[in-house]
C-alpha cells in the first residue's frame, strides 16, 4: 500500500487497490479496481479487520479517513482495513445521470397525487435504463453476492486465512452473506445494527418508518425541554407543528442558494439523518431553527447530503502476504472528483434491488398502493409517504438474487457477535433477533439498551465488548445487555 491521494487524507493512512473480476462466473474476463484504505497496527500484529460502514452505498475509505479515531484501539493487534465496495466511490462508481432522469426523481411524487400510477411507473422504467446506460457492465453485478465475493479476495490479498470483519447496518448483510459463502473462512465477525434478510422492500420502509418516527418523537421530546426549541414546550403541539411544516414545504418549496426549491420531502430526507443518533442532535435542532425562524435551508440540506455513514513512506509488502495495490494507490481507480453526485443513492438502489428477487407487475402494484398508503402512514404521519415511495424504486429493473433469502441460514462457523440497540431508527432490535435465529447457534446477541443507529460509535459498553470480542475473541453471553447510559 502506499500514499492515497485527496485533500486532507491523514498521514498515517495508507491505501491501495484490489482487483477483482466484474463477473465471477467469468473470472478471466474484465476486472474492475476496489479502493482499500488502512490504518497499520501499532501492536502485535495478527491480521487485519475489514470494516464496512453500510449504506448500502457508502464508501468506506472516506468513513475511515475522517472517522478513524473510532477504531483505534483495533490497531493494538490488526490493520484496520475498509474499502469502497464495487459500484461505489472510487469502486466504478454507478450513476443515472441528469437529475431529471434519476430513479428518485422518478419516486419522488406525492403519493396521493399518483391515481393511476401507470404514468410514474413508465417514467420508473425509463429511469432504469438510463441508469444501466449511465452505470456501465458494473450494474448487473453490483449486488451484495459478489460485493462478498470481493471480499474473500481482499482477505486473501491481505494474507489472512480468516476474515476478521466489523459490519454496520447494511454491512450486516454483507457479513452474514460471507459467512454463508464462506463458512471455513470466517474469523471473529461482529454485525452491529443488524439487517433483515428476509423482509421484502415493502416491509421493510414500514418498518423504517415506524422507528423513524418512534426517533422523531423522542427528539421531539427532548427538543421541548430547550427554550431554544422552534416547535415550543409542549411536545403534542410540536409533533404537529413538525407535520404542518412538512406540508407547507410540500405546498409551497422553500428556495436555496443553489436555485432547487426544498421541499418538505426533502426535509423529511434530511430530519430522518439528523435522528441517526442521538449526538446529532443539537445540530438538528439549530437547522431546523434556522428554517422555521429565517427560512434558512442551509442546515437541513447539509443533513439532506450527508446522506448515512490514505501512507507509508512508499511502496510496501504486508508482512504476511502481497500487496494488494501493487504499491499504486491510485492506478486503475476513480478519481475523486470524479464520482458521480449522485453515487449514492444511484448505488444503494442498485444494490437494493440486486438483493430483492421481488418484482410485482404494474397491475399487482396498481392494486396494492392504496393499501401500502394506508400501512405506511399509520406507521409514521411524517415518514410514512417518504418511504412509500422508496418501494417503487426497483421497478423496470431485472429480478435480484433469492440467495440471501433462501441460503443465509443455519450457518456452520465461529460464533459470531451480533448487536442490537432499542431506539434505532433504521434497523429495529427485532430484526437482530430475527438474525440471530436464522444464523442458527452461531449467533450471540448484543442487547444495546440506548438509541441511534448501531451502538458501537455512541455506547462505551457496546464499543468495549466488540473489541474485547475481536482483539482476545472474549464474547459477552448471549441476551447481555448494555444499558442506555452505561458507559462499560
Amino acid at each position: 500500500m502506499g500514499k492515497c491521494t485527496g485533500d486532507g487524507m491523514p498521514d498515517d493512512l495508507q491505501c491501495a487497490k484490489a482487483t477483482v473480476p466484474v463477473d465471477y462466473a467469468r473470472p478471466g474476463g474484465a476486472t474492475l479496481d476496489l479502493a482499500l484504505a488502512r490504518y497499520r497496527a501499532t501492536g502485535d500484529k495478527r491480521g487485519s479487520v475489514l470494516l464496512n460502514f453500510g449504506g448500502p452505498g457508502g464508501p468506506g475509505v472516506p468513513e475511515l479517513a475522517y472517522g478513524g479515531k473510532e477504531f483505534m484501539g483495533l490497531t493494538d493487534g490488526y490493520d484496520v482495513v475498509t474499502f469502497d465496495p464495487r459500484g461505489v466511490g472510487r469502486s466504478s462508481p454507478v450513476s443515472c445521470g441528469d437529475a431529471e432522469d434519476d430513479a428518485y426523481a422518478a419516486v419522488d411524487d406525492d403519493p396521493d397525487d399518483l391515481g393511476d400510477p401507470r404514468a410514474l411507473l413508465a417514467r420508473l422504467k425509463k429511469a432504469a435504463a438510463a441508469c444501466a446506460a449511465h452505470s456501465g457492465p458494473v450494474l448487473p453485478h453490483i449486488g451484495t453476492v459478489d460485493a462478498a465475493r470481493d471480499m474473500d479476495v481482499i482477505r486473501a490479498a491481505l494474507g489472512d486465512k480468516k476474515l476478521n470483519y466489523l459490519g454496520f447496518s447494511y454491512g450486516t448483510r454483507l457479513g452474514a452473506v460471507y459467512a454463508a459463502q464462506f463458512p471455513d473462512r470466517v474469523g471473529r465477525l461482529v454485525l452491529d445494527g443488524v439487517d433483515t434478510l428476509t423482509e421484502p422492500l415493502a416491509e421493510q420502509g414500514i418498518a423504517g418508518a415506524r422507528g423513524q418516527q418512534v426517533a422523531l418523537d423522542d427528539f421531539v421530546d427532548w427538543c421541548v425541554k430547550d427554550i431554544a426549541c422552534p416547535f415550543g414546550q409542549d411536545a403534542r403541539t410540536a409533533r404537529e407543528e413538525v407535520r404542518r411544516l412538512v406540508r407547507s414545504m410540500d405546498e409551497d418549496p422553500v428556495p436555496t442558494d443553489f436555485g432547487e426549491a426544498f421541499t418538505g420531502q426533502d426535509l423529511v430526507g434530511a430530519i430522518g439523518q439528523g435522528l441517526y443518533s442521538k449526538q446529532l442532535w443539537p445540530s438538528l435542532e439549530r437547522a431546523l431553527a434556522q428554517l422555521v425562524e429565517n427560512g434558512d435551508t442551509g442546515g437541513v440540506m447539509a443533513f439532506a447530503t450527508g446522506g448515512l455513514s490514505l501512507p507509508v513512506r512508499g511502496p510496501a509488502r504486508d508482512p504476511g502476504g502481497e500487496d494488494p495495490g501493487g504499491g499504486d494507490p491510485s492506478g486503475g481507480l476513480v478519481d475523486e472528483e470524479e464520482i458521480p453526485l449522485d453515487n449514492l443513492p444511484a448505488a444503494l438502489m442498485a444494490i437494493n434491488c440486486a438483493d430483492d428477487p421481488d418484482r410485482p407487475t404494474a397491475g399487482r402494484i396498481t392494486a396494492d398502493l392504496k393499501r401500502l398508503r394506508a400501512a405506511y402512514e399509520e406507521a409514521s404521519p411524517v415518514f410514512g409517504q417518504y418511504r412509500l415511495t422508496q418501494v417503487l424504486m426497483c421497478y423496470g429493473r431485472p429480478s435480484g438474487t433469492d440467495y440471501i433469502r433462501d441460503e443465509v441460514k443455519n450457518l456452520d462457523t465461529p460464533r459470531m457477535l451480533l448487536v442490537g440497540t432499542r431506539g434505532d431508527p433504521a434497523t429495529p432490535y427485532r430484526w437482530t433477533v430475527e438474525t440471530a435465529e436464522r444464523l442458527g447457534s452461531s449467533a450471540v446477541v448484543l442487547d444495546n439498551r440506548g438509541e441511534g443507529h448501531t451502538g458501537y460509535g455512541s455506547s462505551k459498553c457496546v464499543h468495549r465488548k466488540v473489541d474485547d470480542f475481536l482483539l482476545y475473541g472474549s464474547l459477552p453471553p448471549s441476551g447481555s445487555s448494555c444499558g442506555a447510559d452505561e458507559d462499560g
